[in-house]
């Protein structure tokens, strides 16, 4: 008998790895259809206080967060699935995936659902409301159309002092990036779009994070930019193809919403995967930096 479930094992991973090589994971619009299957934004804004803070009950924000962020730390989208006890109540995954945490995910939706294992956290399994259901089949059904453009916009809102010298540097890269117009499968690159940060593009010495330490360096201010359109893509649930936290918390904006640039090292990225261009205002006076994004119908 333990031969057959091994057997039964290693066939039904053999049949997964066929699915998730042909639907290779990522976060296109396909994929992110999948994930919501198993993503209700009320149980992880109530689960999660960290996010709860930051993000508040904005349902686009929380499952941009849970897609590009949620799944590699192990957080549970909902009481249908969590991926620790998923990991440690069936052997042949745990050994096939070790520490890999996404293609716990990715097998759930592939087979492990189909095949009626149970990954709620209590062991018991797990039964969907008939609007859950509903919703699903909604999602799905939607899958390859791509989001409505109505609904992807978002507005961010920071402040800096008027007498610092980082002032200048904010209110450069937010005049860069003002009314910047990103077409259906183009990249968008903050720091290539901001140009270096040199005295040449008027960019001026300012303090910058070195280390983990406070220091001085030309272009310092311009991660206020970064972040708080970072924040604005996670309002709109834009997802970034890069994005690096600070080494330290920033007095502007909530732990998790910023977005660090440095060189050519560090950047932050998006991707237009939609069928019309993205659209980035910014303004930067008074002390008040706002960036917004949307797609454009």
């Amino acid at each position: 008998m333990r031969k057959k479930r091994i057997l039964a094992g290693i066939l039904s991973l053999f049949t997964c790895a066929v699915l998730l090589t042909a639907h290779p994971t990522g976060t296109s619009a396909a994929s992110q259809s999948a994930y919501r299957t198993i993503f209700d934004a009320s149980y992880y804004y109530a689960t999660y206080p960290d996010l709860a803070k930051a993000y508040g009950k904005n349902d686009a924000a929380l499952f941009s967060h849970f897609i590009n962020y949620g799944i590699a730390e192990g957080r549970s989208g909902s009481a249908e699935f969590n991926v620790n006890a998923y990991r440690e109540r069936y052997e042949d995954l745990n050994a096939a995936y070790g520490d890999r945490l996404r293609s716990y995910y990715d097998h759930y939706l592939s087979c492990g659902r189909a095949e009626g294992r149970i990954a709620t956290a209590n062991g018991e399994r797990y039964t969907r409301t008939s609007a859950e259901a509903a919703a699903a089949a909604g999602t799905q059904a939607a899958a390859g159309t791509g989001v409505s453009a109505a609904a992807l916009s978002g507005t961010y809102t920071t402040h800096y002092k008027e007498n610092e010298s980082r002032a200048t540097n904010i209110k450069i890269a937010a005049s860069r990036i003002h009314n910047v117009t990103v077409n259906p499968g183009e990249t968008f690159s903050f720091s290539n779009t901001i140009l270096p940060r040199t005295a040449a593009n008027g960019y001026v010495s300012a303090p910058v994070i070195v280390a983990r330490k406070m220091t001085t360096g030309t272009g310092g201010g311009i991660c206020q930019v970064s972040s708080t359109l970072y924040a604005a893509m996670v309002t709109a649930g834009i997802p970034a193809t890069e994005r690096h936290p600070h080494s330290l918390s920033m007095s502007y904006i909530p732990q998790g919403m910023d977005a660090t640039i440095s060189g050519t090292a560090l950047d932050l990225k998006f991707k237009n995967i939609y069928t019309t261009p993205i659209v980035i205002q910014a303004s930067a006076e008074n002390g008040t930096l706002t960036i917004t994004i949307s797609v454009q119908s």
